[in-house]
């Protein structure tokens, strides 16, 4: 069956495209591939939304599923970004810029959407039951951070640089506040009711999608800071991505120790593949770019050497993921089973 959760696919090729090209160290090659599956990312998402288009259907009723309306925005913004990142080689510059503007205002007001109308089917609906949060809450508040820092990307390139830099703080904004409330709520079920479908479990690393992202966007907003914001505005941008983006960066290094040893525990159990398996390639991809900047930022050698380290485990992670993805759809598999993750219980070890 089809659901909103197969653009991941979509945010998870593409964000390997993207992090490839802010990698803070220059690899023979590298920028062609990545050019190549930035491609890859935009035939998927053609191929995507043909199917939405076709067998369109909201999934509302479905209290999991539901959540994955945050993936199409966030697949239209990376793709988009890419496109000014890496398809401008291709395509020419003026023509990169018109069809990221195009995809980033439509990620942007269809995210925006999603981030209110989930959680109010949310707070009005059926209520949840104790352990029911899990890391899909994340999915329909992390677009605008999403457009926060890829509109960071358009401001040099608009006759309203000023307007679109503050709008995309504010996107910054929404999305930071509300998943730092729902990461409590994450964490406390994690704490409280330790069991859960293993299924689910890969969902535990999109927590590190707000994370990594928050910080990619405070930096790249700095970037385009100097010029469009009057000083002492934009020499405290810069200052504010440095002092906030380290912090954030060890809470994400944390959470990959902690849900790498939920997702080694459950695979020790049994962890069948599922769509939820992209959830280990498009947040650890934020987590790359939030590294890369700050190495960027900082000159710091050792956050060079992670950001490679960790690219290099999301290249990885995408691989395998898009494997196992392929296996599924000839197979008939992935088109077969429920869209939303079944309730497999993850055994203790």
């Amino acid at each position: 069956m089809f659901g909103p959760n197969w653009y991941a696919t979509v945010m998870g090729t593409g964000i390997v495209a993207t992090a490839a090209a802010t990698l803070p160290v220059r690899i023979a090659g590298l920028h062609s591939l990545a050019t190549v599956v930035w491609a890859l990312s935009a035939a998927l998402l053609v191929a995507v939304l043909a199917v939405t288009l076709r067998n369109g259907t909201s999934h509302s009723g479905d209290p999991v599923l539901v959540q994955f309306w945050g993936a199409p925005p966030m697949a239209l913004l990376t793709v988009g970004a890419g496109t000014l990142l890496l398809g401008r080689d291709w395509i020419g510059l003026p023509a990169a810029v018109t069809v990221d503007l195009a995809l980033w205002g439509t990620g942007t007001v269809l995210g925006l959407i999603v981030a209110v109308a989930v959680p109010y089917r949310m707070m009005t609906g059926q209520p949840a039951g104790p352990g029911a949060a899990f890391g899909g809450w994340l999915m329909p508040v992390v677009p605008p951070m999403v457009s926060a820092s890829t509109g960071a990307l358009l401001v040099p390139h608009v006759d309203f640089p000023r307007e679109l830099l503050l709008g995309c703080y504010a996107l910054a904004g929404i999305s930071l506040f509300a998943a730092i409330m729902v990461i409590t709520q994450i964490w406390a079920r994690l704490v409280r009711h330790p069991d859960g479908a293993a299924r689910m479990v890969p969902t535990l690393w999109i927590v590190l999608g707000p994370l990594g992202q928050s910080v990619t966007a405070f930096h790249l907003l700095a970037r385009a800071a100097p010029g469009v914001l009057p000083e002492p505005y934009a020499t405290g941008a810069g200052v504010i991505a440095l002092l906030y983006g380290v912090p954030t960066l060890g809470f994400a290094l944390f959470w990959t120790a902690l849900a790498g040893a939920i997702t080694v525990r459950t695979a020790r159990a049994g962890l069948p593949f599922s769509l939820t398996w992209w959830s280990f390639t498009f947040p650890l991809g934020t987590v790359v770019t939030a590294t890369s900047a700050l190495a960027v930022r900082s000159g710091s050698p050792a956050l060079t050497a992670l950001a490679i380290v960790m690219y290099a485990v999301l290249v990885i992670a995408w691989l395998t993921v898009t494997a196992r993805t392929a296996r599924g759809v000839r197979t008939g598999d992935l088109w077969r089973s429920s869209p939303s993750p079944l309730p497999v219980r993850a055994g203790r070890p």
